[in-house]
């Protein structure tokens, strides 16, 4: 088996993860039905890849050997030859059921089957396909190129030999995994995900404005940048549906998503994707 790693989904955290394997030397197949979205993928790697050159943290002949080891496909057939699967779609749970039935059907027999997934249940995810022991989560931090994290959330049937290979995966990356449990939001969104959603009631309350609550946090938590500043980053609708599992998930009130939120995902503005969430952009 090569070790070729397919990643399906040519959003911001799909086209992050092509990046970063195709630097560390990887063949990259990346997958989307909407050929649209592969080509625009194409071009933000091809842009943050140029960024990267800028700063001297890359050669130029490395940025020209990344590119030319990532290929696009429109079907799922092209995990047909891949050592390592790493779906990266929508956060929706109904979506990433769907796209596991056919890895499972269609990738190699000693393949692993990753998701990265920020708060859907690997277990889940693995009870539905017959080699559960393959599924792992591996969730990349935003800005893929630029964030060191990897969290590695291993399901209850998850293999060691599946969570050794992905460690090491993630390391042959560049980044740091940290291995945590399977509860929904993990680590990072259990904690990051209140912090934003009691920023929103911050604003619904009147309590300060946008700019105030994020200066607060920037100054008083040394925080990069404010939680109202990054869940625009992120995307309000993928907040939303962060908090949505959480609160079904541990049946906590304290998970409750913000009215504001859920009208804010109502009416489109989500954030930088969509030019308004919080700010305009």
């Amino acid at each position: 088996m090569s070790d070729r790693i397919a990643v399906i989904g040519a959003g911001q955290m799909g086209n992050g993860i092509a990046h970063v394997c195709a630097v560390a030397g990887h063949d990259v197949t990346l997958i989307d039905v909407n050929q649209g979205a592969l080509d625009k993928a194409k071009a933000t790697i091809e842009k943050n890849l140029d960024r990267q050159v800028k700063k001297g943290a890359l050669e130029e002949s490395a940025k020209t050997a990344a590119l030319a080891r990532i290929t696009t496909a429109t079907s799922m057939d092209a995990i047909a030859n891949a050592a390592f699967v790493i779906e990266a779609a929508t956060e929706n749970v109904e979506l990433k059921h769907k796209i596991f039935a056919d890895i499972d059907r269609l990738a190699p027999a000693g393949a692993i089957l990753a998701t990265n997934t920020s708060s859907i249940s690997i277990t889940e995810i693995a009870g539905r396909v017959k080699r559960p022991e393959a599924v792992i989560g591996m969730h990349f931090m935003n800005p893929v190129p630029v964030m060191q994290l990897v969290e590695v959330i291993r399901g209850l049937a998850t293999s060691d030999d599946t969570a050794a290979r992905t460690v090491a995966l993630a390391k042959g990356v560049g980044k740091t995994p940290v291995e945590v449990n399977d509860y929904p939001g993990f680590v990072a969104n259990r904690i990051l995900m209140p912090m934003i959603n009691e920023a929103v009631y911050c604003v619904m309350e009147g309590v300060g404005t946008p700019a105030a609550i994020d200066e607060v946090m920037k100054l008083g938590m040394n925080h990069p940048m404010g939680p109202l500043t990054l869940a625009d980053f992120i995307g309000l609708d993928t907040c939303l549906a962060i908090l949505e599992v959480m609160h079904k998930g541990l049946g906590d009130p304290k998970y409750r998503p913000c009215p504001l939120l859920r009208k804010y995902v109502a009416q489109g503005w989500v954030g930088r994707k969509s030019g308004r969430g919080f700010y305009t952009y």
